[in-house]
C-alpha cells in the first residue's frame, strides 16, 4: 500500500478497528506463511498508526481471541462450525444470515472498535 492509501484511511475516518494479528505466530504455520507478507503488513499498521497520532484519529486494536469470523454480525449467534478456515462461507443457524467469511469478521472488527472508541 502506498502512502496515498494512509492518508485516505485517516481522512475518511475517525476511528479505523483492526485486528491486532500476531503475525510472527501465524508465520510458524506453513500454510497460512506463503500468503503472510509480515514485513508489509507491520509496516502498513506502523505507519497508519503514526498518521493516526498525526492527525488526531484513532487506530483500535481488537484482540485477535475475537471470535470475529465465527460471530454473526447480524444477530451476535456464535457458530463454533466455522472455525476452520477453509470454511469462506456460511449461514448462521438462528437468524438464517448469509455471511462472506472475511466480510463478516470486518463487520464485527469495526463494530467492536467502536463499542470501545
Amino acid at each position: 500500500m502506498d502512502e496515498s492509501t494512509h492518508s485516505k484511511l485517516i481522512n475518511e475516518n475517525q476511528v479505523i478497528a483492526v485486528e491486532d494479528l500476531n503475525i510472527k505466530g501465524m508465520l510458524k504455520n506453513h500454510k497460512l506463511a506463503k500468503s503472510i507478507s509480515s514485513v508489509a503488513r507491520s509496516k502498513f499498521f506502523e505507519t497508519l498508526e503514526y498518521k493516526a497520532e498525526w492527525y488526531g484519529r484513532k487506530v483500535i486494536k481488537v484482540p485477535t481471541i475475537y471470535p470475529s469470523s465465527q460471530t454473526c454480525s447480524k444477530c451476535r449467534y456464535k457458530n463454533p462450525l466455522v472455525k476452520n478456515l477453509s470454511v469462506r462461507e456460511w449461514e448462521c443457524p438462528c437468524c438464517h444470515a448469509r455471511h462472506d467469511r472475511d466480510l463478516n469478521a470486518s463487520v464485527n472488527i469495526l463494530n467492536k472498535g467502536l463499542s470501545v472508541a
